[in-house]
């Protein structure tokens, strides 16, 4: 009981709201998992028949366009959950989710998650809140998305990896994502994105080592993602 106790997940969504007895529950009933880099924890449309709670590590949430290309919707990390929507609609999952780096993930069976879900008004009403502010930062990414130049959503992008997911000791973007990865993310032709990075490294505002990028201007990124 004290690992879901005083885990990350627990202390940042809607899992705070269970009640002493509740956690015990949680912990009997969870599996660990470990996710390696690349895997997938679930795919568009399969059924999960639960959630999903990220303990360690970076994934990413995605789905696949008309074209076949796999487009980026979310990135998700250590103290988030995963799933919560298809469970509540009862439907298979609208999305991909994949490994970036080596994952940590608890799953806990819908069963369990439904019965906290009737039996705990508090527990219910923050659920529901996160699903809502996930449809409204789903609507803000989709404006985005038709509002500003590729130019804009790099810039965006590169400073919401800095501020989301933090920096390594030489300064470089902690997540280290690739081109193909980074395009799917703005919208745009991975060649696309190599040109618009290769621009702002010789505006000076980031430095770029093989994967590794140093974000050198953040004031500079922050006007031109305005």
């Amino acid at each position: 009981m004290n690992k879901c106790d005083q885990c990350i997940v627990r202390q940042l969504t809607s899992l705070k709201a269970l009640t002493k007895e509740e956690v015990i529950q949680l912990a009997n009933s969870k599996k660990t998992l470990t996710i390696k880099k690349g895997e997938a924890l679930f795919e568009e449309g399969e059924v999960t028949n639960g959630v999903f709670c990220v303990k360690n590590g970076v994934g990413k949430l995605s789905k696949l366009s008309a074209n076949g290309k796999d487009q980026i919707v979310k990135l998700v990390k250590s103290g988030e959950l995963l799933g919560q929507r298809s469970m509540i609609s009862n439907e298979p999952a609208n999305l991909s989710a994949k490994a970036i780096s080596d994952m940590e993930v608890c799953y806990i069976p819908k069963k369990e998650m439904l019965g906290f879900f009737n039996t705990n008004n508090q527990f219910s009403m923050s659920l529901m809140q996160t699903i809502c502010e996930d449809l409204k930062e789903s609507e803000n990414d989709k404006v985005a998305m038709a509002q500003k130049t590729v130019k804009e959503r790099l810039a965006q992008t590169l400073l919401y990896l800095q501020d989301n997911f933090g920096l390594e000791t030489d300064q470089s973007l902690s997540i280290q994502l690739s081109r193909d990865e980074l395009a799917s993310i703005i919208g745009t032709a991975t060649e696309s994105c190599i040109r618009l990075l290769s621009d702002f490294k010789k505006q000076g505002l980031i430095e770029i080592a093989g994967k590794k990028i140093i974000i050198k201007n953040s004031r500079e990124l922050q006007k031109m993602a305005e």
